[in-house]
């Protein structure tokens, strides 16, 4: 499957039917008067997000939506029909933007939930509706309204509950393929990830979502390497798990680089609570080892966790350590 986080659709309601101009001719009834109804309503454009999606590919193949027009009125006062809605179904997190990109319309943030982006011209009135005392043959009635058009940019934000961040090679993919059943592609080159992978993770009989983007490298918030617009997709989570290499020559200056672009890309990923771990500590003999964990500890100022997703040293305290972080802000989020 591919993975879109961004695209741009076209979206237009369906004008109202127009009213009808039509007069009551029966046998024996000479003054039968009008009996034109009136137009229908045009259908409405709608986004609902629904589960099982963590993709926009679909609106890769399809990027024009244009609901019903409503049914004209007919005689006998016979309203026309409401023209048929459209709906587009979206992944649970998508954001959805006027065309400038900026405005924000609606955020999606929960499975069934609709938002009505555009609505359905009314319909016109039959020549019935403008019958009076004075007006008792009325030859006229007025046209259906005309629907909305716009267009909307929908960008995608995955919803998950702790993130894992870092340079290429970091072990992130490893990570998540050793405490989840996703099977991201693991390889010993730069940027093997590119794109975000999600994964469910279950520690202590508790379940929780991870998400694993793209690798940050020095100058990603100019749009060096893969750039940092991955980044959005961790904005949602509670906690960041950084890893830093063990093969890395300085540690400190590892952390302190994806540091820097997290704080260079705002979103308030810089306030979000971190767990810094020191990752492929199996490729270390234990006195190198103390040492790359001390200088790691003091440039980011707490103990880092150790661990290896090869060997699984270390990885259940790692999964605690998100697992207690989101419990905790998930009680201060029912408290507020």
């Amino acid at each position: 499957m591919k993975f879109l986080d961004e695209t741009k659709v076209y979206i237009r309601s369906g004008d109202g039917g127009a009213g009808a101009v039509s007069f009551r001719r029966e046998k024996f009834i000479e003054f039968g008067g009008p009996d034109g109804g009136d137009g229908g309503r045009g259908g409405d454009v709608w986004v609902e997000a629904v589960n099982g999606l963590n993709t926009l590919i679909d609106f890769r193949y399809q990027q024009h939506f244009k609901a019903k027009t409503g049914t004209h009125g007919m005689g006998r006062n016979r309203t026309g029909a409401k023209g048929g809605d459209v709906t587009l179904k979206v992944p649970v997190g998508t954001q959805i933007f006027e065309e400038d990109n900026e405005t924000l319309i609606v955020d999606m943030v929960a499975e069934g939930q609709r938002y009505r982006l555009a609505a359905g011209g009314n319909g016109g009135f039959g020549n019935a509706h403008f019958k009076s005392s004075t007006n008792q043959a009325p030859s006229w009635a007025n046209p259906g309204l005309e629907g909305e058009e716009k267009t909307i940019w929908l960008r995608l934000k995955l919803i998950a509950d702790a993130g894992l961040v870092g340079l290429p090679n970091a072990g992130k993919s490893t990570f998540l393929a050793a405490c989840t059943r996703a099977r991201p592609k693991i390889a010993n080159y730069p940027f093997t990830t590119l794109h975000p992978n999600l994964g469910v993770a279950t520690i202590d009989e508790k379940e929780f979502i991870i998400a694993d983007i793209p690798g940050l490298i020095e100058g990603a918030h100019e749009g060096v390497g893969i750039g940092d617009r991955f980044l959005g997709h961790v904005e949602r989570t509670r906690v960041l798990l950084h890893l830093v290499s063990a093969q890395e020559e300085d540690v400190a200056k590892a952390y302190k680089t994806v540091k820097h672009e997290l704080e260079a890309y705002g979103g308030g990923l810089e306030e979000k609570p971190q767990i810094v771990a020191l990752s492929q500590i199996d490729v270390l003999d234990e006195e190198e080892l103390k040492a790359k964990a001390k200088a790691l500890g003091k440039a980011c100022g707490t103990p880092p966790l150790l661990i290896s997703a090869v060997t699984n040293k270390g990885m259940t305290e790692a999964l605690r350590a998100l697992r207690s972080v989101i419990a905790a802000a998930k009680a201060g989020e029912e408290e507020a």
